[in-house]
This record gives structure tokens, C-alpha cells and sequence, in this order.
């Protein structure tokens, strides 16, 4: 019966023995690397931010053919956790059709979006956004809408698998007084589509493909308009810098190249995205 006792007491030691190792090597082993997610380039992914966390995301985007330039800023807050989002962009833009107009102010979107369905850990998102336009860039020289108007857009992400993302868009702008050039006015309307693959070569280096595709009403004389459309294809990577303090740094480059309507035009999209926490769950 001792017998049996001390090699009782023998087997639970060694079991112990065996889990402290177990546990020691789990806390060496570093933690795992946070992904690249919300970071898309031209097509909008469908993950809000999570509470307490902000991005800080910057574009540049200048068409060789045109000699469009666009400069965008775009922060996204929690309100006040992943259910509801709230964000705004601004713009500084040069129009190429107005090449002595120089550099200047655009519109101002302000945004809202709800996490309708799934997150950013689930197969499956959808959060659709509705934009309100203030009409703060000079329509006579092509930065700028001339009127207030409202947008909606419909963002759903699908993860194929550990290796393979798609993200999908549909949309429509309306905008009751646009103007153009020349202070014409009338109401326009417009609709987009977007479709992307990202491939995660790694959690920290990823390959886009992205295809956008838009058709708008431009004005043309007094109450009157005529369709424009467009329809580019954007191959792009991102890459991440990942800091202990929980800020995640995102570059990424992509080129758009038109194709149909767009046919001849290319560009550069330049980005770059500050991710980081500015509170704690409990504060």
C-alpha cells in the first residue's frame, strides 16, 4: 500500500514537473502577429473599428493622364465600440482640366457605418456606411461637388480562406445642386461598384488586386447632365510595422490602370495607415 502511494505521489510530481515546462515554453513563445485587416485601398472592407481603438489613414493619388492629383485624410472612430463607427475624410486636390487653378481644399465627407453582421474575426462582415457631402472645395475649378448630398455604400468581406480575403462594394451618391465649371447647375446622381482579392503572403505582407467600377452624372449646362464612366483595375501591396504600444503602422502602393471606358489612363495610389489605442476596456 506505501508502495503504491509513493509511486502515486511520484506520477502527479512528474506530472507537474512535465506542465511547469509545458507553460514555461508557451510564455517564451512570442505572441502572435496581428494582422493587416482594415486596410484596403479603393475597394471599403467591412470591419468598424474596435472599441478604444482609432486609424489615422492618408492617400495620394495622382493619374498621369489626366494630371489628377488627390490628397485624402480619414479618421475612423468607435462610437464607442465596433456596432457603430463614425469617421470623416478631407481632401486637398488639384483638377488636371484646371491646370492654373493650382492646389486647394475639397468636399468634406462625414461618415457613418453599422456592423450589421460579423467582425473582423468571423468569415463573413457587412456594415454598411451613409455619408452626408459638405460642399467646401471650389466646383469652378474642379475640387469640389458645389452642393451638399448624401451617400451610401454597402461593404461586405468574405474570407475564402487563411490565405485569401475578398472584399465587396455597391453604392450611389445624389448630389440635388451639383455644379460645374462654368456654375451650371443641376441634380446628379451616381453609383459604384467594387470587388477585391487580398492575399496574405504573410500576416504582415499582403497582395491586392482590386477592380472598381463607377458611373456618374456630370453637369453639363443648366438642369442638364450626361454619363460618365470609369473602370480601373489596381494591383497593390501593404506591408506592417507592429509596435509593442499597440500601434500598427500599414504602407502600402498600388497602380490603378483603366481599362473600357478608362481605357490609357494609369496612376499611383500611395497609403498609409496609424492604427493605435487611445483607451483601455474598463476606462
Amino acid at each position: 500500500m506505501i508502495r503504491l502511494l509513493i509511486r502515486l505521489l511520484v506520477c502527479i510530481l512528474a506530472l507537474q514537473l512535465s506542465q511547469s515546462k509545458v507553460f514555461a515554453e508557451e510564455e517564451k513563445q512570442p505572441p502572435p502577429v496581428p494582422p493587416i485587416q482594415d486596410n484596403s485601398f479603393l475597394v471599403e472592407e467591412a470591419y468598424n473599428q474596435d472599441f478604444g481603438v482609432v486609424q489615422h489613414i492618408s492617400t495620394l493619388t495622382h493619374m498621369w493622364n489626366s494630371k489628377d492629383w488627390v490628397y485624402t485624410l480619414t479618421q475612423e472612430w468607435p462610437a464607442p465600440g465596433i456596432r457603430h463607427q463614425l469617421s470623416y475624410t478631407l481632401a486637398y486636390q488639384h483638377a488636371g482640366a484646371y491646370p492654373d487653378s493650382g492646389f486647394g481644399i475639397g468636399d468634406i465627407w462625414f461618415n457613418y457605418r453599422y456592423q450589421m453582421i460579423g467582425n473582423g474575426d468571423t468569415r463573413v462582415a457587412f456594415a454598411p456606411r451613409l455619408s452626408s457631402l459638405a460642399p467646401t472645395g471650389r466646383a469652378t475649378v474642379g475640387r469640389g461637388l458645389g452642393s451638399f448630398g448624401v451617400q451610401t455604400n454597402l461593404p461586405a468581406s468574405v474570407v475564402i480562406s487563411s490565405k485569401l480575403v475578398t472584399h465587396w462594394n455597391a453604392g450611389a451618391t445624389l448630389i440635388p445642386r451639383a455644379q460645374d465649371g462654368l456654375g451650371h447647375r443641376a441634380s446628379s446622381a451616381g453609383y459604384n461598384l467594387g470587388q477585391s482579392f487580398v492575399y496574405l503572403a504573410k500576416p504582415r505582407f499582403n497582395f491586392l488586386l482590386e477592380t472598381v467600377y463607377t458611373g456618374s452624372q456630370t453637369v453639363v449646362g443648366k438642369n442638364q447632365t450626361e454619363w460618365n464612366k470609369s473602370l480601373y483595375v489596381s494591383p497593390g501591396v501593404r506591408w506592417a510595422y507592429n509596435f509593442k504600444s499597440g500601434l500598427q503602422v500599414v504602407p502600402g502602393v498600388g497602380m490603378p490602370i483603366g481599362v473600357g471606358p478608362s481605357q490609357g489612363e494609369k496612376g499611383v495610389f500611395l497609403y498609409l495607415s496609424f492604427e493605435h489605442p487611445f483607451r483601455r476596456l474598463g476606462k
